[in-house]
């Protein structure tokens, strides 16, 4: 199982990135997927997830302004992020939850596999 992000940047405040998570090893459209994210001196805490239904999922603080969404014929998962904030500044990670009908979870000790990261930086 391999997860690779991409589309982290350097982004004023206001503005707006989309991260992308390619994964393979595996058909994940049967798994549930998330984003986390860890800033520097910071534990890693959850951002958003998405079900292999496709319920989503998200922390209070991006609640309106991030979407998580998936395509599953490309193995490919997303995070659209509009009116960033400097608080928003962390390296995101995705991860995959390969245990089938579990529960959607927000803990980053119940996901099995994680990319290496993507940073994003909101300058203000």
């Amino acid at each position: 199982v391999q997860l690779v992000e991409s589309g982290g940047g350097l982004v004023q405040a206001g503005g707006s990135l989309r991260l992308s998570c390619a994964a393979s090893g595996r058909t994940f459209s049967n798994y549930n997927m998330g984003w986390f994210r860890q800033a520097t001196g910071k534990e890693r805490e959850f951002v958003a997830a998405i079900r292999w239904s496709g319920t989503t999922y998200y922390e209070d603080s991006v609640k309106g302004r991030f979407t998580i969404s998936r395509d599953n014929a490309k193995n490919t998962m997303y995070l659209q992020m509009n009116s960033l904030k400097p608080e928003d500044t962390a390296v995101y990670y995705c991860t995959v939850d390969l245990q089938k009908g579990r529960a959607t979870s927000f803990i980053a000790g119940m996901y099995d596999y994680w990319g290496q990261g993507t940073q994003v930086t909101v300058s203000s």
